[in-house]
């Protein structure tokens, strides 16, 4: 175990699990774990790749997310439009958490959204650069994790990456749907005394 960790992949090997990683809405985790494993990278230093990943994420996100702040707070249809978006994240956190500009509903959005919409939530509660990456990055690297555990429990059944992937994207974007459908169709009543 400590010569694992002790190992220290190759620059080439770092830089191809990087890009896939860099990849929006999550669909290059599946590959890029599998190219770690298959890459001989131990799962700190993977881990640690996806972190840059989402570091990288938040330099290049951050002036955007800036910049619409600002046109959407000047043109009037935007500031409505910015004001519903940002009651129906506060309704989103609210289900997980009671207020939606709190660290674990933060962390709720950015793990159950991505970490962009996280990190808009956080600036949209109030929240500087700094903490509001923090709640955001730290609720991608819980999905990733999810995702990465998954991954490669799953291909060690399948033996085959390219399925692996395949189904992993295919729950990825699946579940998620099923999953409303199901607690849509439940009585109001008891969706009331889960939520209490």
């Amino acid at each position: 175990m400590k010569d694992q960790l002790l190992f220290l992949p190759s620059t080439a090997a770092i830089l191809s699990v990087l890009k896939l990683f860099l990849i929006p809405v999550g669909g290059g985790i599946p590959a890029g774990v599998l190219l770690a494993k298959s890459s001989g990278l131990a799962w700190q230093i993977t881990a640690l790749v996806y972190l840059v990943s989402d570091i990288i994420l938040a330099v290049v996100f951050e002036p955007i997310l800036r910049v619409l702040a600002l046109i959407c707070s000047r043109i009037p249809f935007l500031r409505r439009f910015a004001a519903a978006m940002k009651a129906a994240n506060a309704r989103h956190a609210a289900q997980h958490q009671g207020t939606a500009a709190g660290p674990i509903g933060l962390i709720l959005i950015a793990f159950g959204v991505d970490p962009m919409t996280g990190r808009a939530s956080a600036l949209a509660a109030g929240h500087g650069f700094i903490a509001g990456w923090a709640f955001a990055i730290a609720g991608d690297m819980l999905y990733f994790g999810v995702i990465a555990y998954s991954t490669l429990s799953l291909n060690r059944y399948i033996k085959d990456p390219e399925t692996t992937m395949l189904v992993i994207l295919a729950l990825m974007f699946l579940l998620p749907v099923v999953v409303r459908r199901i607690r849509s169709r439940r009585p109001a009543s008891v969706a009331r005394e889960d939520l209490a």
